[in-house]
């Protein structure tokens, strides 16, 4: 609906269908991908025929760029991506994203973990924990890179405002979590045991490559360019960000 003469400082596009919604089947992947990069070139149309360019494009992505190969390294954004679809989709959103460079708009990548709010991934784990059924997934060891909901507003306007910021920035907290850690704080701060894991098998047989990609493999992600860039978070540590969400 854009006509070309409406003018925006900046632009945050973060579309897209829920990508742990549903079993990816191969209709699903194809909702998933289109519903990323037909709104990238919906934009980049505009970003074309506008009269004045914005300054600033952030364009979504995600810690599933880094892909699935297991590792305790810590993974800053010169990490490579893989074959695995999250990766491969990640990649190609933001290879289209980054065209907005070619109309002197200088582009963000927001690569983002899991993030910790009122809604979202928390919101389907609590109602298990809540009733004392919640546990680890597999073996556990997998890694939860998660930023608080104010945090990754924090990290979108350091984006706005720092013109010495493009490409990928890692929206994750400073300290990521594994797994079974994650399930071991999230009881504490509900004050319910953990004593009921999620076999590998039961995931792969009840969700497969979704589950796979999403809930047993996990990178150890940092924020290695918003720390050099002096952010300071509101919430580092996992268990007072859970209890601020939690209260």
């Amino acid at each position: 609906d854009l006509q070309g003469d409406e003018y925006f400082d900046v632009v945050i596009n973060l579309c897209g269908e829920a990508i742990a919604d549903k079993r990816w089947s191969d209709s699903q992947k194809a909702v998933i991908t289109a519903s990323r990069l037909g709104m990238t070139k919906a934009l980049l149309s505009y970003f074309e025929r506008a009269t004045t360019k914005p300054k600033v494009f952030i364009s979504g992505s995600a810690i599933g760029y880094y892909g699935i190969a297991s590792s305790n390294d810590d993974i800053d954004e010169s990490g490579s991506g893989d074959n695995s679809y999250a990766s491969q989709l990640c990649q190609q959103w933001e290879a289209l994203a980054c065209q907005a460079e070619q109309y002197g708009i200088r582009t963000c990548l927001l690569r983002t973990g899991i993030v910790l709010g009122a809604g979202g991934a928390l919101a389907k784990m609590l109602p298990p924990f809540k009733l004392g059924l919640g546990g680890k997934i597999g073996s556990g060891m997998q890694w939860m890179p998660w930023i608080h909901l104010q945090d990754i507003i924090g990290i979108i306007l350091l984006c706005i405002d720092n013109a010495a910021i493009h490409g990928a920035i890692n929206a994750t907290a400073p300290d990521p979590a594994m797994n079974k850690d994650f399930t071991l704080t999230l009881g504490k701060v509900l004050r319910r045991p953990t004593f009921l894991p999620m076999p590998a098998i039961a995931i792969k047989l009840l969700m497969g490559q979704m589950g796979e990609e999403l809930l047993l493999a996990g990178k150890k992600v940092v924020p290695a360019k918003a720390k050099a860039q002096g952010y300071s978070f509101a919430f580092p540590d996992l268990e007072l960000a859970l209890i601020d969400i939690i209260d």
